[in-house]
């Protein structure tokens, strides 16, 4: 296919990326979840309570809007971003070859797999102002939905422990993408909010 602005071919792939069984086990859609579940509502997407799991907001210093959701579990950390796409396209393969470009200029390195959600990438970092040598490993996954696309990075055990990362994971699939009818450009982050009764904390986090 053609890409009519430049004339040029596309470098990537647009077909969706996702599980098979996204739409009946997650990540879900607003309009697939149940609607009596008791979730907290962050906006652009909603979570399953979980025993243990701290929720942290990333606040942006300059427009003080929140741009990611960080949730503690385990010794993991899952940050998380919704972002519009096209109703018919992906956005997963082409931001996961623009994470390794990004990776790759800052010395890291980075390793495509098979994870749970499908090709997902697991980075060796390398750690800014630690000791010389020093680095953190992050893996990168993704999820293309409904005219939505869901990012997460896992830090921590989730990255590098197998079973703490199924259990990650399955935060992942809980998670519900409420997309929105307003219009928005693909990449666009879906607009997040600081939940009911929980200003001081985003406040805290946004310090």
């Amino acid at each position: 296919m053609t890409d009519p602005m430049s004339g040029a071919a596309p470098a990537f792939d647009d077909a969706k990326s996702a599980p098979a069984d996204r739409a009946e086990n997650g990540p879900l859609d607003e309009s697939e979840a149940n609607a009596v579940r008791p979730y907290v509502d962050l906006g652009g997407v909603k979570l399953v309570p979980r025993e243990g799991m701290q929720l942290r907001l990333e606040i942006e210093e300059g427009t003080k809007r929140v741009v990611a959701v960080s949730l503690d579990l385990g010794g993991s950390t899952l940050q998380v971003q919704p972002f519009a796409a096209p109703r018919s396209a992906g956005l997963w393969n082409e931001i996961r070859a623009q994470i390794v470009e990004q990776v790759r200029s800052q010395g890291g390195e980075t390793q495509e797999r098979q994870g749970a959600f499908g090709p997902e990438l697991v980075a060796r970092i390398p750690v800014t102002g630690g000791a010389a040598g020093a680095t953190r490993m992050a893996r990168f996954i993704g999820v293309d939905g409904p005219r939505w696309f869901l990012r997460g990075v896992v830090a921590g055990e989730g990255a590098v422990d197998p079973a703490a990362a199924a259990a990650i994971d399955d935060v992942f699939r809980s998670i519900v993408v409420v997309r929105g009818s307003t219009p928005m450009p693909p990449r666009d982050l879906i607009p997040l909010q600081v939940p009911a009764g929980a200003q001081t904390a985003a406040g805290a986090s946004g310090a």
